[in-house]
């Protein structure tokens, strides 16, 4: 899997998960928040973006993304559920590196791609429940920023 920083150019996920605890540890004392959250856009097939956002509290941020591509997924609830496998196995990753690297403590939110106005709102209680129950904090619309604007930028 590779990442792109709009920052860093591409790169492995290694270097991407060495350059989120290389940013983090610039200032050890603030506070950040890891985001992860993927949109799709589908036309002939379907794009997915995965975005990972290193909030650094009062001080802006970084973030990196991974672009793939999969047959059309037509209906909603299929491409809603993909989209959150994708970002649960992204943080499945990531939290395991932060254990190994000694940030083990630093909580990681998945965004979600669902809200309370359209198609979406009937999917809430399944999404929240299928993150939550990964052990992992789930926002959604209007709160969920990693999905709904930095992975959505790069879906089109």
């Amino acid at each position: 899997m590779v990442f792109e920083s709009p920052t860093k150019g591409r790169l492995t996920v290694e270097d991407t998960y060495t350059d989120l605890l290389a940013y983090m540890t610039e200032s050890p004392n603030d506070r950040y928040k890891l985001i992860i959250g993927t949109d799709s856009h589908t036309r002939q097939e379907t794009i997915f973006v995965t975005a990972i956002v290193v909030h650094h509290l009062g001080k802006g941020g970084r973030y990196y993304f991974h672009k793939s591509r999969r047959r059309a997924i037509k209906s909603l609830r299929q491409k809603i559920m993909y989209e959150t496998s994708m970002s649960l196995t992204v943080a499945a990753g990531l939290t395991t590196w932060l254990e190994r690297s000694g940030f083990g403590d630093i909580d990681v939110e998945i965004h979600i791609d669902v809200g309370q106005q359209g198609d979406t709102k009937e999917l809430i209680r399944e999404i929240v429940g299928m993150v939550v129950g990964s052990g992992y904090h789930a926002a959604i619309k209007p709160y969920s920023f990693g999905a709904s604007k930095v992975a959505d930028r790069y879906t089109k």
